[in-house]
């Protein structure tokens, strides 16, 4: 059977020789001793820059880890050994960026865990409290209630609840006062 020789590349790479120095670039790319020093030289300030990004260190060291190894593998598209820390930074961002996705992904897609649920003894007696205090605030003064709901039920400040009604300070207070010792008397006496 014939053997097929490969195409020649249209530019073939120059190959540095042991002679030559570690900082060499070949025409096809950064070598892997640049990357080594790239390594020990920005391996702490990419850490940083994760860690900006990120909220844990193990996160942090595993999107530098695999940005270097992605950088190496793909040395031969960085031509510009002076670009290599740009396109290391870059690689970073966007792994920090796809990291919080999955997070965010994840916590989306967990399960959603069964609120506490009252017993159904709890849940009639609560209903029995509600009842009482309904028939209390009906045994009210019209003012006392309407003065109690909107401060406690609708959350408003006595300020508010005076301009809602058109009264004063004052009255707000002494009829919030009045209703509240009224509801007080109701809510203990025997049903």
């Amino acid at each position: 059977m014939p053997v097929i020789a490969p195409m020649p590349a249209a530019r073939p790479a120059r190959i540095p020789n042991q002679r030559e120095g570690a900082d060499d670039v070949t025409a096809a790319g950064t070598t892997v001793d640049h990357l080594t020093e790239t390594y020990r030289a920005h391996y702490r300030s990419l850490l940083g820059l994760a860690a900006l990004l990120l909220d844990d260190t193990a996160s942090c060291e595993d999107v530098v880890q695999e940005a270097f190894i992605r950088v190496h593998s793909a040395r031969n598209r960085v031509r510009d050994p002076e670009k290599t820390l740009a396109y290391l930074r870059q690689t970073v961002v966007n792994l920090s960026r796809s990291a919080l996705r999955r997070r965010i992904l994840g916590l989306k897609l967990l399960s959603k865990p069964m609120p506490d649920m009252a017993s159904a003894e709890e849940g009639a007696y609560e209903q029995l409290e509600r009842d009482q205090l309904i028939r209390a605030m009906r045994g009210l003064q019209r003012r006392q209630r309407e003065v109690l709901v909107l401060r406690y039920f609708a959350d408003m400040t006595e300020a508010q609840v005076a301009d809602t009604l058109g009264i004063s300070l004052g009255s707000v207070k002494a009829y919030g006062s009045r209703g509240i010792a009224a509801l007080r008397v109701a809510m203990e006496a025997p049903a």
